[in-house]
């Protein structure tokens, strides 16, 4: 007989290939299994769980599998939430170089029975719930996927006292600056990071927010993995009226990019799994399940969802005054802005919680940064205030290819040529955060023209992602 505690472990997925309902019933399968059913062989464990899934009304009062029974039963009671026969209309900007999958997702987000107005826009890729450049308003709901996993995710410019042709004569400095003020992924500054954010009441009060504090602390002042980055560029101005007091002409930059680390990616998931359980939607929607923020469980998450946000701005903070510091500059211009979080704003006369997931806010007079690639520049937007994007505008190019296809696709040798023929230096980052993995900035920005304003660019030189 194969025992369970052996080599033949079941596995949440396959709790799950029994038809098990994601959430709450799994996770008391699971500790079933490891404490009480541990020495249960593997094809008799998974039979019974089999059974109490097809009349868990019969297991309501037994000893060992009441709890998952009851959970079941909850689950089953819970109506599913149906979808409009139609979607909601919506604008789609720059059309003809999104790809399908994300079209269909965004279809399927508007017919949500709360969907109340969206847009999609130019950078617009396949993502989880909504499409990565998807744009929701919603009446009194927030959904957790549709805000992101990487809660906060922004951009932050810097422009210091610099000459430009620092980049030249203190190319080595610059490099081992970012080097060393600048942490990916699991790596962490070694001291104590103290911050006045970490003394916020959402720490006490909100079990997984407190639950991460510890790790939220460590983290403070690095950047995640993927195409987040710290880089070293010129800053071009080319508009006289732009709101920063700067000259039209070329300035010493530096810009990032990152989210709020573990503490946010913890949120989306654990808020998600919870919108899951009390909102069944079909299969195409499951990701897309919402919090009704008049209750206990969606109030809470706002709350969370907005420590999230500033812990990210904080990290964003932090990197750029180590990185002053290390310079001895004074920063003479900062530019701000997140993408992935969700805003009361009115929409048609009515307040919404607008979700924003990979886009950026571009009400009238708003302030941004759309970023290019490592060798493309980013530009430096005022938004124009236009309700057909529910005021939101791109937040970068936009992947043509996935993170697998870029690495079936490309090698270190092409990277190689094209940063050599950009004049960019580049530290870390795999193959999957190639530039030609990303669609043609220029062309992302020309097909948003009515939503925004561009002030200048920012162009990369020194370019640092997690290796």
């Amino acid at each position: 007989m194969v025992v369970l505690g052996a080599m033949a472990k079941i596995r949440r997925k396959d709790i799950i290939a029994l038809g098990y309902p994601k959430g709450k019933a799994v996770q008391k399968a699971l500790h079933l299994l490891s404490n009480e059913l541990k020495g249960i062989a593997r094809v008799d464990a998974l039979a019974q769980l089999k059974m109490v899934l097809s009349a868990p009304e019969s297991y309501l009062k037994h000893h060992l599998y009441a709890g998952i029974a009851s959970e079941l039963v909850t689950f089953q009671s819970t109506p599913f939430q149906a979808l409009r026969d139609k979607p909601i209309s919506y604008e789609v900007f720059g059309s003809k170089g999104i790809e399908q999958s994300a079209l269909d997702q965004m279809r399927t987000a508007m017919q949500l029975p709360i969907a109340e107005a969206g847009a999609l826009m130019p950078d617009a890729h396949h993502g989880y719930g909504l499409p990565i450049g998807g744009v929701l308003a919603a009446k009194n709901a927030v959904i957790p996927y549709g805000v992101g996993v990487d809660i906060g995710c922004r951009m932050c410019l810097s422009v210091f006292d610099m000459p430009v042709h620092s980049f030249e004569k203190r190319k080595k400095t610059l490099k081992n600056v970012l080097g060393k003020h600048s942490k990916f992924g699991r790596e962490v500054h070694q001291k104590t990071n103290e911050h006045a954010i970490f003394d916020r009441s959402e720490f006490q009060e909100i079990p997984i927010a407190k639950q991460m504090r510890a790790t939220a602390i460590k983290q403070l002042g690095s950047s995640g993995g993927g195409n987040h980055f710290v880089e070293f560029g010129i800053v071009d101005i080319t508009t006289a009226n732009n709101e920063f007091d700067l000259e039209i002409g070329k300035y010493f930059a530096l810009l990032s990019h990152s989210g709020s680390r573990g503490m946010g990616a913890n949120i989306a998931n654990y808020y998600t799994q919870k919108a899951k359980e009390n909102c069944k939607l079909p299969k195409a929607a499951e990701h897309l399940a919402w919090l009704n923020l008049e209750e206990e469980l969606g109030a809470e998450y706002w709350l969370a969802m907005n420590l999230a946000g500033d812990y990210a701005s904080a990290c964003h903070h932090d990197i750029h005054a180590r990185i002053q510091a290390a310079l001895g500059a004074e920063r003479i211009m900062r530019v701000e802005n997140h993408h992935n979080f969700a805003w009361k704003e009115r929409v048609n006369g009515e307040e919404m919680i607008v979700h924003r997931k990979g886009a950026t806010p571009a009400a009238r007079g708003d302030l941004g940064i759309i970023p290019g690639s490592m060798i493309a520049p980013g530009f430096i937007v005022r938004g124009k205030g236009s309700k057909r994007s529910l005021n939101s505008a791109s937040h970068g190019a936009g992947r043509k290819l996935s993170r697998r296809k870029a690495l079936k696709t490309f090698n270190y040798n092409m990277l190689r040529s094209k940063l050599k023929e950009a004049g960019v230096t580049l530290l870390g980052a795999g193959l999957d955060e190639a530039p030609m993995a990303y669609k043609n900035i220029h062309e992302v920005i020309a097909a948003q023209q009515s939503l925004i304003e561009v002030l200048g660019t920012f162009t990369p030189k020194i370019v640092r992602m997690e290796a």
